[in-house]
Parts: structure tokens; C-alpha cells; sequence
């Protein structure tokens, strides 16, 4: 049986020297790299259509986006609220109520975005709203940069684990998004996500009950790193897995700076991406086409 409250006190002693995602900052989190203190900033709450099918739904996932992260990639679409930190502070109960008011709006469910550095808030806030009638399942929508410690004090409070696997090169990884062992961190907390919740159930309608989606976006000029990504998916999470294989790409934030990063994808690089999930036997999940339709 799962010790929810002595997992979430865990959590809270962790912030006292900040080790909530592998950066392991150890520092006050008014210093820490994610610009995040013990106060909670949102960008936006409300119900959401833009995720993938079964998350979305017919009545929209209830999107909870929180201000700042622990990565610094060049090509962040949402770099204002990312690394600007655009939002507004709310109080905890804020948060608990959000939850509650999104699910009488009849989403699907509750969507954490960019929750890595609140993995403290979240786990008692879920806690709480499970109390006060929440039932909905918990959408854990994150970078894929996780510590395994943390994620196994999430444990039974995430139902769907909706991650990015960006890299399967650390080179890269340290050239766009500033951190020097994404490859490792990123596959142990994939590996520990799926072993926590499984593969992707979904309802009669089609809709996610419990497990994992693994997204990747395909960048331009860089072909092998998608199909690393996408070996490394097959063979040690496998082929079963739903993938969303994103071609959303375009030239913002920082990316104008580097020469493969400053034009859009084309349609022959993403179905070459494409050709290559089918070839390994991907068969579940997603592709968008090029204007961003998933």
C-alpha cells in the first residue's frame, strides 16, 4: 500500500534543499536554476482541446500550465512562460480549487504542464482533491528530464505520464537545452513511468484512463537523433507504446542562432521520421502533418 502521506512529507523536506528534478540544485528555491520559489506561478488554467486524441477527448483536457522549467531549450515554442516566467501567482487552495472547478466544466481530466518543479504542490494537491471528490485522472505532461526518486514518491498519484523524449544525444542535449545527461536521466524516468502505470488503457469512448505517451518533436537536420529516440522506445519500453511523433517545429525562441535550427522541418524529413516509427513496428499512437494538426 502506497504511504501517500508520507511520500508528500518526502517531498516537502526535499525543498528545503532543492532536489526535485536531476539537477539536484541543493540550493533555497528562490536561487534555483528553474527561477521557481516556494510560491505558485501559473500561466493559464482552463480546458484545453490542442493535446493528443485521447487526452483531449470530445470535452477537452483541463489544462493547468505552470510558469518557468527546469530545462532552457533554444527552441522552447513557449519560451515567455518557460524562461520569461509570464503568469500569475496563485495560493495552494487556488490550485486545489482550480482542479475542482476544471472538473465540473466536465474535462477529462486534469493536465499538469510543466510540473517538474512543483511535483511537491501537485502531490498534496492531488492528494486533497482526491478527498473533496476529485476523480479524474492526473496528466503528469513533462520534458522527460525527471529524477527517479521523485517519481516514485508520485506514485499512484499520476495516472498518465505524458512525456518528451527530445535526445538520445547529450551533445545535443547540452547544445539546445543546456544540460549535459538528458539521455541517461531522460530513458531511467521513461522506463520508471511505464513501469508505474503501463501501457496507454483507454475507455469505451477512447479516452486515457491510465499509462504512458511518449512524444517526440522531430527536428530539422537531424535525422538520427529521432531515430535513436524512436529505437530506444521500441526496444526497451516497446512497441506497444502510443507515441506522439510531433512536426510542430519552427523557429522560435533562441533557434535563429544555430544554422540547422533556423528553418522550418520539411515534409520529407518528417516522413522519412514517420517511415522509420512504422518500419520498427510503432504502430500506436500519432503523426501531425505540417501545419500542426495532430
Amino acid at each position: 500500500m502506497i504511504d501517500f502521506e508520507g511520500n508528500i512529507e518526502k517531498l516537502y523536506s526535499i525543498m528545503d534543499k532543492c532536489e526535485l528534478c536531476p539537477r539536484k540544485c541543493k540550493v533555497n528555491r528562490n536561487k534555483r536554476f528553474c527561477r521557481t520559489s516556494h510560491k505558485i506561478f501559473t500561466a493559464s488554467c482552463n480546458s484545453h482541446i490542442g493535446e493528443e486524441p485521447p487526452i483531449s477527448g470530445s470535452r477537452s483536457s483541463g489544462t493547468i500550465f505552470f510558469s518557468n522549467c527546469n530545462l532552457n531549450c533554444v527552441f522552447c515554442q513557449n519560451y515567455p512562460i518557460s524562461q520569461f516566467g509570464n503568469g500569475r501567482e496563485i495560493s495552494f487552495d487556488d490550485l486545489v480549487e482550480s482542479m475542482l472547478r476544471l472538473q465540473d466544466y466536465d474535462v477529462h481530466n486534469i493536465n499538469f504542464v510543466t510540473p517538474t518543479h512543483y511535483s511537491v504542490h501537485i502531490a498534496k494537491a492531488v492528494y486533497l482533491s482526491r478527498k473533496r471528490g476529485l476523480t479524474i485522472p492526473i496528466v503528469y505532461n513533462c520534458s522527460g528530464y525527471e529524477s527517479v526518486e521523485i517519481l516514485k514518491l508520485l506514485e499512484g498519484i499520476i495516472d498518465i505520464y505524458l512525456p518528451d523524449i527530445k535526445y538520445l544525444s547529450d551533445e545535443l542535449a547540452f547544445k539546445y537545452s543546456g544540460i549535459k545527461n538528458y539521455v541517461e536521466v531522460n530513458c531511467t524516468a521513461l522506463k520508471e513511468m511505464k513501469r508505474q502505470v503501463g501501457s496507454l488503457t483507454l475507455d469505451k469512448n477512447r479516452i486515457a484512463k491510465r499509462g504512458i505517451i511518449v512524444r517526440h518533436l522531430v527536428l530539422p537536420s537531424i535525422f538520427k537523433n529521432t531515430k535513436n529516440a524512436l529505437d530506444f522506445i521500441a526496444k526497451e519500453l516497446s512497441t506497444d507504446t502510443f507515441v506522439s511523433l510531433m512536426s510542430q517545429y519552427y523557429t522560435a525562441n533562441k533557434a535563429h542562432e544555430f544554422k540547422e535550427l533556423s528553418r522550418c522541418l520539411t515534409e520529407k524529413e518528417y516522413e522519412e521520421a514517420v517511415k522509420y516509427l512504422e518500419k520498427i513496428g510503432l504502430e500506436n499512437g500519432w503523426i501531425q502533418d505540417l501545419n500542426n494538426e495532430k
